[in-house]
C-alpha cells in the first residue's frame, strides 16, 4: 500500500511537469492554430533562467582579512556573495532561495522571449501547413539549445534547492498509517502544488477576466470576434507569451529535481506533445487531465515489480497508452470536431 502511494504522488509530481508543459503547448495551438516545436525549448530557457539568476546572486566581493594570514604572509582573502554584503542576512536567504526567486526574472524574460517568437517567425506561418510549423519551430528549438549550449556549456549544472526544503516530509504520520511509513521529498510536494496553483491561476484567467473571455470566444470563432472591432490578433500574440511564461516557469521550478542541461527542451517536447494529442488537440482541460493521467502511469510503470513481468515497460507505457486512445477516440479524451481534420 505504501509503495502504491508513494507511486501515485510521484506520478503526480511527473504529472504536472507534463500537464503545464503541454498546457503551454494547448494555449499556442488553440489560439494561433500554430504546432509549436520549440516549445520544449522554452521549458528549458527557463530552467536556465534561474541557473543565471543563481550566477547574478552568487557574484563574489573579495576582501582581505589583515587579522589572517596564509602560510606564505598574505592577508587571507574572503569571497561573499555580493547579495550578502549588501542585506546581511536577507542577502543569505535571497542565495538559498534563489529557485523560487528566480521566477521574478523568468517571468518577463519569457514573456519578452515568447512575444518576441510570434512577431518575429511564427506569425509568418499561420496559413502554412502544420508540417511546415513543425520543421521552422523545431530548427528554431535547435538554434535556442545551441545558443544556451555556448554560453553555460554542454554539462548539467545543479541547483539547490532551499536547505529548509531539503530531506522529505513524514506523510504516513500525517494520515496516520505511523511514523516512517511514507515519506516524500519536500520539493516534489512543492513543485506539485506550484503546477496546480499555475494551472488554477491560467483556468481562472480565461475563464473570468473580460480578457480570457474574449480569447476564449476568438479560439471559437476568430472572425466574429474581429468583426467587432477587436484586435483579437494583438491578444493573441499575448497568449503567446503567457505560453512562454508557462513553460519557463515549470522548467525554473524543476531545476532542482533534474539539472538544468541544453539538452532539457528536447527530453520533454516528444512526452508533451503526446499528452496533447492524448488530451485532444485544443482541449486546455484535455491537456491537463492527460498530463496528470500519463505521469500517473509511468510512476507506475517503473515500478521494479511491474518492470520484472513487462522490461522496458516504463519506455512505452506513455506511447502504449496514446495508441490504444486515439484507436478507440481519434479526437482524444477530450478533443474537438475539427481540430486537424480535413
Amino acid at each position: 500500500m505504501n509503495a502504491i502511494l508513494a507511486q501515485l504522488l510521484n506520478g503526480l509530481d511527473k504529472g504536472g511537469a507534463y500537464a503545464l508543459i503541454a498546457l503551454g503547448l494547448t494555449l499556442v495551438f488553440g489560439t494561433l492554430g500554430v504546432v509549436n516545436f520549440a516549445h520544449g525549448a522554452l521549458f528549458m530557457l527557463g530552467a536556465f533562467c534561474a541557473v543565471a539568476f543563481r550566477y547574478l546572486l552568487t557574484i563574489e566581493s573579495v576582501r582581505t582579512d589583515p587579522t589572517q594570514m596564509t602560510p606564505w604572509g598574505q592577508p587571507v582573502e574572503i569571497k561573499t556573495p555580493i547579495v550578502q554584503d549588501w542585506f546581511g542576512e536577507w542577502g543569505a536567504i535571497m542565495v538559498d532561495y534563489s529557485v523560487p526567486l528566480s521566477i521574478l526574472l523568468a517571468i518577463p524574460v519569457m514573456l519578452l522571449i515568447g512575444v518576441a517568437m510570434e512577431r518575429g517567425l511564427i506569425k509568418y506561418f499561420y496559413k502554412r501547413t502544420h508540417a511546415e510549423q513543425i520543421l521552422v519551430t523545431f530548427g528554431l528549438a535547435i538554434v535556442l539549445q545551441e545558443i544556451v549550449k555556448s554560453f553555460f556549456g554542454p554539462n548539467p549544472i545543479p541547483q539547490p534547492m532551499p536547505e529548509a526544503l531539503r530531506g522529505a516530509a513524514d506523510i504516513g504520520a500525517w494520515i496516520g498509517m505511523g511514523e516512517g511509513q511514507l515519506t516524500y521529498p519536500w520539493w516534489r510536494m512543492v513543485y506539485l502544488l506550484f503546477s496546480l496553483v499555475l494551472i488554477g491561476i491560467i483556468f481562472a484567467f480565461l475563464r473570468f477576466t473580460t480578457f480570457g473571455m474574449v480569447v476564449r470566444a476568438g479560439m471559437n470563432d476568430r472572425q466574429t470576434v474581429s468583426f467587432l472591432g477587436i484586435n483579437i490578433d494583438r491578444r493573441f500574440t499575448i497568449m503567446f507569451g503567457v505560453a512562454a511564461v508557462v513553460a519557463g516557469l515549470a522548467g525554473v521550478m524543476y531545476t532542482p529535481l533534474l539539472s538544468p542541461n541544453y539538452t532539457l527542451g528536447m527530453d520533454f517536447l516528444v512526452l508533451s506533445f503526446v499528452v496533447v494529442v492524448v488530451g485532444g488537440m485544443g482541449s486546455l482541460p484535455g491537456a491537463v487531465l492527460a498530463g496528470f493521467l500519463l505521469g500517473i502511469l509511468q510512476s507506475f510503470a517503473s515500478m521494479t515489480e511491474v518492470k520484472s513481468l513487462i522490461p522496458g515497460i516504463d519506455q512505452i507505457i506513455i506511447y502504449f497508452v496514446a495508441v490504444v486512445i486515439l484507436l478507440v477516440r481519434p479526437r482524444g479524451l477530450m478533443g474537438r470536431r475539427g481540430v486537424m481534420e480535413t
